[in-house]
């Protein structure tokens, strides 16, 4: 989950699985992808 971004049209980036976007499997990797242009000041993820 991030804090901080303006995740325009990128919902599925950020949120609970199976709410928001699907689960990641185990052992596997995901690379979220999603603009950070324009933005400034502090930004954080925690899960």
């Amino acid at each position: 989950h991030w804090h901080g971004f303006f995740q325009f049209k990128t919902a599925s980036e950020d949120g609970p699985a199976f709410v928001n976007q699907c689960p990641i499997a185990p052992n596997t990797t995901y690379i979220y992808s999603f603009s950070t242009a324009n933005q400034t000041g502090t930004f954080w993820y925690h899960s």
